[in-house]
């Protein structure tokens, strides 16, 4: 009996469904099913009665999960206070950020905790919010800066950061380049290169609403996943982009960056930064770096 197969028959014991269980537990629904049936295949019993519409506890179930949930609680208390103790004897932050966070808040941030504790560290991850937060669950970092989920894993805590603004990317010699701003409706004849939704929602929902604000489709260009490669593909005079802020540190030749014109704070406002860490993990190091997020919360939105 492994510690992945329980947690795969508690995930499907909360949520009555191998589909949900299989994504809380950021594993494919046949992977979590091959886990089930081998610790039911090792124990001689079935732990669940299935059919095509409904899942349910069987008694050997219901026994199992009682015992199993405290037997999960005391492995996982093991493993953190091992990792606790450890990373009491070092001075690192394992830091996690989205592409933009690393561009413009990171380095600030750095440079701040740096003047009042230069032997403190970070180990800076640059990922996307959906790979991020399973790397934050298990270990590998200790705190991460993301747009936050409609819903969040229970074991994680979040604190609400600020709104990036965005603004259009543009090749230089395209005509609206030569303003220092640029509406929505201006952009409605401009071929528009988007990011993937299913990776990046907030940009992709961003770029959304505001055409349809004013009533209006974007006309596609192309789709892209990488913000150096949409950035790329402007300066490849392939189409336009609308992008955060702080994507004009990323330093790409070519491209020119305008504000947004005519458009409602409450439509700009659609690019959160939280950070995010473990609930139940104690981390002086992460505690100092949280503490100096906050101290210069003011700062750093003003930056974006």
């Amino acid at each position: 009996m492994e510690l992945l197969q329980i947690r795969c028959v508690l995930a499907v014991a909360d949520a009555m469904h191998f589909g949900k269980a299989a994504r809380s537990l950021e594993m494919m629904p046949a992977a979590l099913g091959r886990q089930v049936r081998l610790l039911e295949n090792e124990l001689g019993v079935p732990l669940f009665a299935r059919t095509t519409r409904s899942v349910a506890l069987t008694t050997e179930g219901r026994v199992f999960v009682a015992e199993a949930t405290a037997i999960l609680e005391r492995a996982d208390a093991l493993v953190q206070g091992c990792r606790e103790r450890g990373r009491s004897l070092t001075r690192t932050i394992r830091l996690g950020a989205i592409d933009s966070a690393s561009a413009g808040l990171v380095p600030s941030l750095i440079h701040d905790l740096h003047v009042i504790d230069p032997e403190l560290t970070v180990e800076l991850t640059e990922d996307k919010s959906i790979r991020l937060l399973p790397k934050l669950l298990s270990g590998r970092l200790d705190l991460a800066i993301v747009r936050p989920g409609a819903r969040l894993d229970a074991r994680l805590r979040t604190r609400f950061l600020l709104h990036e603004s965005a603004v259009v990317a543009l090749p230089v010699d395209h005509p609206l380049s030569l303003g220092r701003s640029v509406s929505v409706a201006e952009l409605s004849d401009v071929a528009m290169i988007i990011p993937e939704r299913g990776s990046r929602p907030h940009s992709y929902d961003l770029t959304m609403k505001l055409f349809e604000s004013v009533g209006l489709t974007p006309r596609i260009a192309q789709i892209a996943e990488e913000k150096q490669t949409i950035l790329n593909m402007v300066a490849a005079r392939i189409g336009a982009a609308i992008v955060p802020l702080w994507s004009t540190r990323l330093a790409v030749p070519g491209v020119a960056f305008l504000h947004l014109a005519d458009v409602e704070a409450s439509a700009r406002n659609r690019l959160p930064l939280s950070v995010v860490w473990q609930a139940q993990v104690r981390d002086a190091n992460r505690d100092r770096l949280l503490d100096l997020l906050e101290a210069n919360l003011d700062r750093y939105s003003s930056e974006a």
